[in-house]
């Protein structure tokens, strides 16, 4: 019998002032909504994406144009033959999601006819279909960046953010559009795998090796690092914190002028992400240069860099070696099934998709709208520069086009304000799992992406999680790796990881990528095969661990454990009291 874990406590009042009419747009299949009476008996996943909460623009866009409208859509165009995409709802400012099953056996078959007609076309002009996506966006982002906003009319404001907006619900139909016939194509490479009795855990390798925008951004800011040791600045570092650093290198002086320097012109390329994945409520690594510096701070602890050209060299040697193991337990004919789904999956090669998609629309799509909506705030008065951002969508265009904000939105916006910092301090006693929970999942999204299987399902319900000492999951980046936990609610906190400690997660996203030079392993609450925790950790060597489900709760910070990620185990070797009581070498 499924297990039912009750959502009545947050069906209650959600953001101040929120009215339902404020989430009336257009979707597909399911709209969109706080948590409300009924949705017991759906099953909703606590997404790890949004760790930080959801400002109302934040939820209003992702929510509407990304699940609701991206994934929806998607699903229906493709077809994916048992979902229908995904829907969600709020809990507080937390998001959860939810698959929406296709249960009418003769449309589940009307689907996978028309996939079969879909998919191959896709697959033959895979490659001009994602460039042309990708090109599109980029021309959209290039107009954006050459707009003045200070010497934009105030008048003219609405346009942009309505602009803003398109831009960002563009960005999602090119990114569900590709990203679901990959995966199918994908998942059937992988079926044939099982069925011929190759190990599955070694699909994800046999496609790694590839270069992604993402990891050159890594190699450029881990340069920085090493610009900076060769200055001589490697105490500036260590003696200050992140948000202090830009002050010191400035007061320091002589080389650390040239290198302020050279920073600011990383960040006038790169610098154009964000912390979080499409979301307008956090700042570009322009606007806040702290998590820069810490990752960079952090780099310079370690007494090597990081070797990326090494690392390249070993994942291409193992995809290789991984190839010819596989094909040499097969029969010719196997051999033949098994080339033909390699040659199409690394033509469409999602793991490498997956990665690198992110550079051109997850990290950065949001920023133009934000930066629009700053420029709002500042021109109507507003206490805060992302004031516009405690607004919902219809309530921004009230204020964009003229109607007065002082007074009953000011109002509300102070009061948002301080129901998301109540949200936020709770995130980590958020239900992994809300509703009717069942034993296993069918989306190929959800096990895949977001690694739900029954084996987490079983983790999150059990009561005596917290006390586990040996962890389970998805065997996701090989090797073995021993190290202190460092215990992370969100990406904001990437600079508390120290040189060979190990990254305990919700999961990770392409703004998690910089870690990846510096861990020792990670361990992820949730995350299957083609996560981003998986493909990072195969491409830099770091023994991963997915989808356990229960780690940022059994696991505690600075926790000595090890990550066994060829058989999928963590294993908490002693607690962090224990470490402060043993003495040194005994550790």
């Amino acid at each position: 019998m499924a297990n039912v874990v009750p959502v009545e406590e947050y069906t209650r009042e959600w953001y101040p002032g929120y009215k339902p009419e404020h989430f009336d747009f257009p979707y597909v299949v399911d709209a969109p909504s706080p948590f409300k009476p009924g949705d017991e008996n759906a099953f909703w996943f606590l997404d790890f994406h949004w760790s930080r909460g959801l400002t109302p623009l934040a939820a209003t866009l992702w929510s509407a144009d990304g699940y609701c409208a991206g994934t929806q859509s998607a699903s229906e165009n493709l077809p994916l033959p048992p979902g229908r995409g995904v829907t969600c709802r709020f809990a507080g400012t937390h998001l959860y999601g939810s698959p929406i099953p296709e249960e009418d056996p003769r449309e589940i078959g009307a689907r996978a006819n028309r996939l079969g007609t879909n998919l191959p076309h896709f697959l033959q002009n895979y490659r001009s279909i994602w460039e042309a996506g990708r090109d599109e966006l980029e021309a959209t982002w290039d107009y954006f960046q050459g707009i003045d906003l200070a010497s934009v009319p105030t008048s003219d404001l609405g346009t942009l953010i309505r602009q803003g907006r398109r831009y960002h619900k563009r960005a999602m139909e090119i990114h569900f559009a590709v990203m679901y016939p990959m995966l199918v194509n994908f998942l059937g490479f992988y079926g044939s795998c099982a069925e011929m009795g190759i190990d599955t855990s070694l699909v994800g390798k046999f496609l790694q090796g590839e270069e992604t925008k993402i990891m050159e951004l890594d190699r450029e800011l881990y340069a920085l690092a090493t610009k900076a040791r060769q200055a001589g600045l490697s105490q500036v570092f260590a003696d200050n914190e992140p948000g202090d650093m830009r002050a010191a290198l400035s007061a320091h002086g002589g080389p650390a002028s040239q290198w302020l320097t050279d920073f600011d012109d990383w960040l006038q390329v790169w610098g154009h992400r964000t912390d979080a994945t499409c979301d307008v409520g956090v700042p570009s690594w322009i606007e806040d240069n702290t998590n820069a510096f810490g990752n960079i701070k952090t780099f310079l602890m370690k007494d090597t860099d990081h070797d990326f050209a090494a690392a390249a060299r070993n994942a291409l040697e193992e995809r290789d070696a991984a190839i010819d193991a596989a094909r040499s337990g097969l029969t010719r004919e196997e051999q033949a099934v098994f080339d033909g789904g390699l040659a199409a999956n690394q033509a469409a090669n999602f793991p490498w998709w997956q990665d690198d998609h992110n550079y051109y629309i997850d990290l950065k799509v949001m920023l133009p709208l934000r930066q629009a909506c700053q420029e709002l705030a500042t021109r109507v008065g507003a206490d805060h520069r992302d004031d516009m951002l405690y607004l919902f969508w219809p309530e921004l265009l009230q204020v964009a086009d003229g109607e007065p904000y002082a007074g009953e939105l000011s109002a509300l916006v102070r009061d948002r304000r301080q129901y998301f910092d109540h949200w936020h301090g709770k995130r980590s006693e958020m239900p992994k799992v809300l509703g009717t929970v069942p034993d296993s999942v069918e989306d190929p999204v959800l096990i895949e992406i977001f690694g739900i299987n029954p084996g987490s399902l079983r983790a999150v319900q059990n009561p005596d999680a917290a006390n586990e000492t040996t962890l389970t999951g998805v065997a996701a980046a090989r090797g073995t790796a021993t190290g202190i936990a460092r215990v992370l609610q969100s990406s904001d906190e990437l600079h508390r990881v120290a040189p060979g400690e190990i990254l305990v997660c919700e999961s990770t996203s392409p703004n998690w990528t910089p870690a990846f030079g510096k861990i020792a392993g990670a361990v992820c609450d949730g995350g299957g095969m083609l996560s981003h925790a998986a493909i990072v950790g195969r491409e830099y060597g770091v023994p991963t661990v997915t989808a356990v489900g229960v780690a940022t709760l059994a696991i505690g910070d600075g926790d000595k454990i090890e990550v066994d990620g060829t058989n999928g185990r963590v294993t908490i070797l002693k607690r962090a009291a224990e470490l402060v009581d043993t003495e040194p070498g005994q550790s």
